[in-house]
C-alpha cells in the first residue's frame, strides 16, 4: 500500500473515446491521479457520430423492415379505403424526427460517460492536448488548438486515443449538403430520393441497408465483386441477395473516379465512362488516424506510412511512456477493441496483471439486416495461414431452426470452425436477426478453447436460435 505522503501514480489520456475513457475509468480504479482531454466529448467520434448514432438509425431502419415483413407471419395492418375496402397503409418515416432523438441519445450517453469518470475522481478538461516529448502534455482549449496553451500535463504514463475521421478524396469533396460522410447524415431533413453510396465495406453496407429500408431509393458502388469483401463470402452472399430484395442497385466492380453536384443533386462519375444522377452521395472509402499535429513523432512515437500509431498486444508503442488505444493505432478498429486496449494499457503501466490482447478472440458485427458476426477464424484466413486442412466446419441454415421458422427470419446461417485433431472451437460466424447477441456463445468458446463437444454438451432453450449453435457444434463431434 501507497504512503499517505508518496505521490500517485500520474496518467494523461488524449482523446476521450471509448478507449480513453476505459483507460480513464481502469486507473481511478487503481489508485492513479488521471487527467483526461477531449476536444468533443466524453465518448468522442463513436458515442457523439459514429457508433451511437449510426446503430441507433439501423435499429429505426430494422423496425420499419420488421413491420413491413411482419405479413408473413399473419399481422396484417390494413385501414379501410373510399370503397371500405381493406387498404394497407404504406410506413412513413420522418427522419428529422428521427435524427433528432439519436443525436440527443448520442448527447446523453456522453454526458452519462462524463458523469461516471467524475464520480471515479477523473479530471476531464475540454481541449486539445499535444504531447510534449514522452512523459508530458500541453493542452489548448481552443477548437483546432489554436488557442492560448493554459497547462502543461507532467504525466508517468499517457494515453492516446484520439480516434479517426471520414477519408475525404479531393475528387468527391464532401459540402454536408448533397455530397457527404457518414457524420454529416443526422443533418438532412428528410429521406434522400436518391442516394449513392460509395464503398460497399461495412460503413457502406450498413448505411445502404438502412437508407433503403427507410424508402431510399440506393445505388451502391462496389469496386469488388462482390458486397463485405473482408467478410464471410457466404455471408456477403446472403447479405447481397437481401439487398437485391428491397431494391437496392448494386454496381459491383465499379469504381467511382468522381463526385460532383448539379441543380438539383450530384453526378457520379464511374471509371468505365458510366454516370449516375442521384440526389445525394454518401462517401464511405474508409477512415483516417487523427495523429496529425499532435507531438507523436516529436516524442519519438513510431507511426505507419497511413500515421497510424504502432502499438503492441498491450497497448504500448515503443516508448515506454506512451500507450494508444482505439482506430488511431495501427490495431483492429472496433470500440470494444479499443476499450479494451484503453483498460489493457493501464493495467500493464500501473504492473497489474494483464493478458495481451489476441485479436483471433475479437467477436465483430456487421449492422446490416441481417447481421454479420464474426468471431475467430474463418476460411479467408486459414487459407491465407494454409490451416484449411487441419481444420473441419460446419454450416446450419436457419432454414431448418424451428426458431428461425418462427419470428419468419430464415435468411442466414450458423457455421462454425474447429480444429481437426482436438475438436477445439477456433471461429464462427452468423447471419441472423441480431446476430450480435449470438455471437457471445462461440465467443465465449474461442476465448477459453472450448472443444465442439463442451459447447454441444451445453443446454441450449428449444426452441431458440442458440440451438443452431449447438447443433452445429454436435454435427462436429469426432468419433
Amino acid at each position: 500500500m501507497a504512503k499517505a505522503n508518496e505521490r500517485k501514480h500520474r496518467i494523461a489520456i488524449v482523446g476521450g473515446g471509448p478507449g480513453g475513457y476505459e483507460a480513464a475509468l481502469a486507473g481511478a480504479q487503481l489508485g492513479a491521479e488521471v487527467i483526461l482531454i477531449e476536444r468533443a466529448g466524453v465518448g468522442g467520434a463513436a458515442v457523439l457520430t459514429d457508433v451511437v448514432p449510426s446503430k441507433s438509425l439501423i435499429a429505426t431502419a430494422s423496425a420499419a423492415q420488421s413491420v413491413r415483413d411482419s405479413g408473413k407471419l399473419g399481422v396484417q395492418a390494413f385501414v379501410p379505403g373510399g370503397d371500405g375496402k381493406p387498404v394497407r397503409p404504406e410506413i412513413a418515416v420522418n427522419l428529422a424526427a428521427v435524427n433528432k432523438r439519436l443525436l440527443a441519445m448520442a448527447g446523453a450517453q456522453s454526458v452519462d460517460m462524463l458523469r461516471s469518470l467524475e464520480d471515479a475522481g477523473v479530471r476531464v478538461v475540454q481541449g486539445e492536448g499535444r504531447l510534449d516529448g514522452p512523459n508530458a502534455v500541453v493542452i489548448s482549449t481552443a477548437a483546432g488548438g489554436g488557442g492560448t496553451d493554459f497547462d502543461r500535463i507532467e504525466a508517468d504514463t499517457i494515453v492516446v486515443s484520439v480516434g479517426s475521421s471520414p477519408r475525404e478524396l479531393d475528387s468527391a469533396k464532401p459540402d454536408g449538403e448533397r455530397i457527404l460522410t457518414w457524420k454529416q447524415l443526422y443533418d438532412l431533413p428528410s429521406v434522400p430520393e436518391h442516394l449513392v453510396v460509395v464503398g460497399s465495406g461495412v460503413t457502406g453496407a450498413e448505411f445502404a441497408n438502412a437508407y433503403r429500408t427507410l424508402g431510399s431509393e440506393v445505388t451502391l458502388v462496389s469496386s469488388r465483386d462482390q458486397v463485405l469483401p473482408g467478410e464471410d463470402r457466404d455471408a456477403a452472399g446472403v447479405i447481397e441477395r437481401e439487398f437485391t430484395r428491397l431494391g437496392m442497385q448494386v454496381m459491383s466492380k465499379s469504381r467511382a473516379t468522381s463526385v460532383t453536384r448539379t441543380e438539383n443533386g450530384v453526378l457520379v462519375e464511374l471509371e468505365d465512362g458510366r454516370t449516375i444522377e442521384a440526389t445525394h452521395c454518401l462517401m464511405a472509402v474508409g477512415s483516417i488516424p487523427n495523429t496529425a499535429g499532435l507531438g507523436l513523432a516529436e516524442a519519438g512515437v513510431s507511426l505507419t506510412d497511413s500515421g497510424h500509431i504502432r502499438v503492441n498486444k498491450v497497448a504500448r508503442t515503443n516508448v515506454p511512456s506512451i500507450y494508444a488505444a482505439g482506430d488511431c493505432t495501427d490495431f483492429f478498429p472496433l470500440a470494444s477493441v479499443a476499450s479494451m486496449q484503453g483498460r489493457t494499457a493501464i493495467m500493464h503501466a500501473l504492473g497489474d496483471f494483464v493478458r495481451p490482447i489476441d485479436l483471433r478472440n475479437v467477436a465483430a458485427n456487421v449492422f446490416t439486416y441481417p447481421e454479420i458476426a464474426t468471431v475467430g477464424w474463418n476460411e479467408n484466413s486459414l487459407a491465407e495461414a494454409s490451416d484449411v486442412a487441419k481444420a473441419i466446419s460446419h454450416t446450419i441454415p436457419l432454414s431448418v431452426n424451428p426458431r428461425a421458422k418462427m419470428i419468419g427470419f430464415t435468411d442466414g446461417f450458423v457455421k462454425l470452425f474447429a480444429w481437426k485433431a482436438s475438436g477445439t472451437v477456433i471461429g464462427g460466424v452468423v447471419v441472423a436477426h441480431r446476430a450480435s447477441e449470438l455471437i457471445f456463445p462461440l465467443a465465449l468458446a474461442v476465448e477459453h478453447r472450448l472443444t465442439v463437444d463442451q459447447v454441444a454438451s451445453a443446454f441450449a432453450v428449444y426452441p431458440s436460435m442458440t440451438g443452431a449453435i449447438t447443433d452445429a457444434a454436435r454435427a462436429l463431434h469426432q468419433h
